[in-house]
């Protein structure tokens, strides 16, 4: 890219994922146009070097490729009627957060009425590992638009699938997050294992990193239930009850088995009873050591 001029994207929503995204792609060279209505957000998108817009409609009026990371459906309903306003067919909108299915689905509905093309394109991995370019895209919807995105995606991933029609992007995703929900559980069950073996947790995590055990979750996670540090998070317990509520939900309608997803499912739900909703999700461990003791005491 150097010597010519700077490709644009923009990026809606500036938190902890579009913010990583939106970063990335300003250093890989690209001219990012970003919003979020939280100034914080706003601020450090300026800080790392992107543009700052006063809407959604202001980004969109800047890029053709335009990436959302959003809360909610109704946001992203919001927006996408922002965007639909501006009537633009060249507009791509790249979805990439974890909602259901048929709220994407109504959001596409309606960029369709102005011949804008929204792609169902969940991320795989959390918000650290996004920082470092280490997530990958599940993309869905039209091939010719997902070829569009792809020097975009290789300016803020490892690594990208075009995974067919609308809406298997967030199939996908949703049976990764099982794993990442029973995979974080498991990791806390070692680390509090190790720990109460008299192994030093943080040697524990590394060693067992390196084993047959090893899960992204371990050497992402794992490192904080070592420190029992929980408060620099980087996907929050009240944020991911709503990624668990919407895979539980998915299950139900495929009839499929999901024995282990559920008993760890309870676990974060404590972990809210807690007072640990915006703790970092490792906190399942503190769960965890709370219950040890509680046992320990009643023996």
């Amino acid at each position: 890219m150097a010597g010519g001029k700077r490709p644009r994207v923009g990026v809606i929503g500036l938190g902890i994922m579009g913010s990583a995204m939106a970063a990335n792609l300003v250093r890989s060279g690209f001219e990012v146009f970003g919003y979020d209505p939280v100034a914080a957000c706003r601020t450090r998108h300026r800080k790392n070097g992107g543009v700052v817009a006063a809407s959604a409609s202001d980004v969109a009026r800047a890029a053709a490729i335009l990436f959302t990371s959003l809360p909610s459906a109704e946001i992203l309903v919001s927006v996408a009627s922002e965007i639909a306003a501006l009537k633009n067919p060249r507009h791509i909108v790249v979805e990439t957060s974890t909602l259901p299915i048929e709220d994407k689905e109504a959001a596409r509905k309606l960029l369709a009425k102005s011949r804008a093309t929204l792609l169902d394109c969940p991320l795989s991995g959390t918000g650290a590992q996004a920082k470092v370019r280490d997530v990958v895209v599940y993309a869905s919807g039209s091939r010719a638009a997902i070829r569009k995105c792809i020097p975009a995606f290789e300016g803020f991933a490892r690594g990208h699938y075009d995974l067919g029609r609308f809406g298997n992007g967030s199939k996908m995703k949703f049976a990764a997050n099982l794993l990442v929900a029973i995979h974080n559980v498991s990791a806390a069950e070692a680390v509090i294992l190790a720990r109460r073996s008299g192994i030093n947790a943080a040697l524990a995590v590394k060693v067992l990193g390196d084993g047959a055990g090893a899960s992204r979750m371990l050497q992402v996670r794992g490192p904080m239930m070592a420190r029992r540090s929980y408060r620099d998070a980087t996907m929050r317990v009240e944020v991911w009850q709503k990624d668990m509520a919407i895979i539980g939900d998915y299950l139900a309608r495929t009839g499929s088995p999901a024995p282990l997803f559920s008993a760890s499912r309870a676990i974060y739900d404590e972990a809210m009873k807690q007072g640990l909703a915006k703790a970092d999700t490792a906190a399942v461990c503190a769960v965890l050591e709370a219950r040890a003791a509680r046992a320990r005491n009643k023996a």
